[in-house]
């Protein structure tokens, strides 16, 4: 009869030990740790949308009742009935459109041009246009606002949609510029001058060899900068008229006043004009996650 030596039997019968980890190797406590802080990032993000949806339900009545009821009751769509008949919404949207979207492909190709110099380019004022630029974001906006205002007067360009879309490009072209700078240092320079020596001009080197390196870029910039010029409120409230009037201004002027507040008209209305923003962005969302990281442009 054989025996099987203890320290043999013990190595048999012992099972390896599983150790449970995250695939990013994190810990329990530090993983649960995160996913509450993004329960509690995106309970303080949606709050304010479900709030929105909520009260573009119900009746004025109410709207204003204490304690506050969070679950939908008593729900009508008197609202989005009277603010589609109402008409003055698509206009409102469609002055939205072309004024942002004029202003963000301005934006965008008036930007290029100017951060491929600051970024290929030594020359004298260089650095101190690009500091000028960046200084310009520091100021109040309604101190630009009232040089604009008069200068936009004398010229006889208040209450139309030229008037809009300079004002809007005030603030988004820097910004551009600024974004693409730095897409553009992210370009070896090696492709630039390997262009040169093929005997390429600086058109077809911007144009045919670096403008679909950036084009994540681009995109993400011309996002930006719609975003910028559609929820403006002050320089449209100030240079539009009704004629020209954004949705910003147009749906506050419409809805609000002092003897009424029409708050579920204004809460359908404004869900409905971020429909287009939100499909826009569902779109362009990895070209905005490519022109975000200057990784996606180095390949």
């Amino acid at each position: 009869m054989t025996h099987t030596a203890p320290a043999v039997t013990a190595a048999r019968t012992a099972r390896p030990t599983r150790r449970r980890t995250s695939p990013t190797g994190e810990s329990r406590p530090v993983r649960w740790g995160r996913w509450i802080a993004l329960t509690l990032v995106s309970l303080f993000a949606l709050l304010p949308i479900y709030w929105m949806v909520l009260t573009s339900l119900r009746s004025p009545s109410d709207v204003f009742t204490f304690p506050p009821n969070f679950l939908p009751t008593n729900i009508t769509f008197d609202a989005f009935q009277t603010i589609f008949a109402d008409g003055r919404l698509l206009h409102y949207l469609g002055n939205s459109l072309l004024v942002a979207s004029v202003t963000a492909v301005g934006s965008v190709f008036v930007g290029m041009y100017c951060a491929y110099s600051f970024s290929k380019f030594r020359y004298r004022g260089r650095r101190s246009f690009m500091f000028l630029l960046l200084v310009s974001q520091l100021f109040p906006q309604i101190l630009l606002l009232i040089t604009i205002y008069g200068l936009f007067s004398a010229m006889g360009l208040l209450d139309s949609y030229l008037a809009l879309i300079i004002s809007f490009t005030t603030f988004t072209l820097p910004l551009c510029v600024w974004m693409m700078k730095g897409i553009f240092d992210n370009i070896p320079d090696e492709i630039i001058e390997a262009a040169k020596v093929d005997g390429a001009g600086q058109g077809v080197i911007i144009h045919r060899i670096l403008l679909p390196l950036i084009a994540p870029g681009m995109i993400a910039a011309g996002l930006f900068a719609f975003i910028r010029g559609w929820n403006d409120f002050v320089f449209a409230l100030t240079l539009s008229g009704e004629a020209t009037r954004t949705l910003p201004p147009g749906l506050v002027n419409t809805y609000l006043s002092e003897f009424s507040n029409r708050w579920p008209e204004l809460m359908a209305a404004s869900l409905v004009a971020s429909i287009p923003v939100i499909l826009i962005f569902l779109a362009l969302q990895r070209y905005f996650v490519a022109g975000l990281s200057s990784g996606a442009i180095k390949g």
